[in-house]
C-alpha cells in the first residue's frame, strides 16, 4: 500500500492575511495626525514673532519720546538764550546812551543859561535847537518845576526855607532841571525848597486874608486908625 504523501493544506496555500484582517497594503502605517495639544501649541508658536514686533515698537515709541523731549528741550534753551541776548544788546544800548547824554548834559545847561539870558540868537539858536532835538530822540526828558511838591527820589535840595503859603514840603526854584531817560533818572533836579512855617495856618491865613480883602473893597479901603 503507497503511503501518501503529506501534501499542502489548504490553509497553506492560502496567502498570508493580518490576523486582523486589514489588506497588507492597507496594513501601513500612516502619517499621524496632529493630536490636540501639537494642535493648541501651534498657535502660540506662531505668536511669537508677533510678541517680538510689539516689544520693538515699544522701544522704539520710548526712544522717540525721549528724542522728542530733548528736542524741545534744547529748543526752549535756544529760545531762553535769544531772549538773553536781546535783553543784553538792549541794556548795553541804554548803558551807551546814558553815557553819552551824561556828558552831553554841561552843554545843555549852557543852551538852557544862554535862553534865559536872551543870548541864544542867530546860528548859535539852530545849533542848540538841533542838539536838543537829537537828544530828545534818544529819549532824554527834562523835568523839574517850580510850585511841585519835593521828591527826594528826583529832587536834590540845594536851599532851604520856610514860606507861609505853602502846605508841603515844595519847590520854589529849580536851580538846575533834572534829566531822566524812560523811567532811569540820570541826574536829580536841584531845587531850593520851602516848607510851611512852623506853628502857622496857611490855609487859615489865606482866608482871613481873602475876607479882609473883600471888606475893605466894599468900606472903600482900610480904615485909619
Amino acid at each position: 500500500m503507497t503511503e501518501e504523501t503529506p501534501g499542502f493544506d489548504e490553509q497553506s496555500q492560502q496567502p498570508d492575511v493580518p490576523s486582523s484582517g486589514v489588506p497588507a497594503d492597507e496594513a501601513e502605517p500612516k502619517a499621524a495626525t496632529p493630536s490636540e495639544e501639537e494642535a493648541a501649541a501651534a498657535p502660540a508658536g506662531d505668536s511669537g514673532p508677533d510678541a517680538g514686533l510689539v516689544a520693538q515698537l515699544d522701544q522704539v515709541r520710548t526712544a522717540l519720546g525721549e528724542r522728542t523731549a530733548d528736542l524741545q528741550r534744547l529748543q526752549a534753551e535756544y529760545q531762553n538764550y535769544r531772549r538773553r541776548v536781546e535783553r543784553d544788546r538792549i541794556a548795553v544800548k541804554e548803558v551807551a546812551a546814558v553815557n553819552l547824554l551824561t556828558d552831553l548834559l554841561p552843554v545843555l545847561d549852557d543852551i538852557g543859561r544862554a535862553r534865559e539870558h536872551g543870548e541864544l540868537v542867530g546860528g548859535f539858536k539852530s545849533v542848540a535847537e538841533s542838539l536838543e532835538s537829537t537828544v530828545a530822540k534818544m529819549g532824554l526828558q527834562m523835568f523839574g518845576k517850580e510850585g511841585e511838591p519835593f521828591d527826594p527820589t528826583i529832587h536834590e535840595a540845594l536851599m532851604h526855607s520856610y514860606a507861609p503859603d505853602v502846605t508841603e514840603t515844595t519847590c520854589v526854584a529849580i536851580l538846575q532841571p533834572g534829566y531822566r531817560i524812560g523811567e532811569r533818572t540820570i541826574r536829580p533836579a536841584r531845587v531850593a525848597v520851602a516848607e510851611p512855617q512852623p506853628g502857622a495856618q496857611p490855609g487859615k491865613q489865606a482866608e482871613e486874608g481873602t475876607e479882609a480883602a473883600a471888606d475893605d473893597k466894599e468900606t472903600g479901603g482900610p480904615q485909619e486908625g
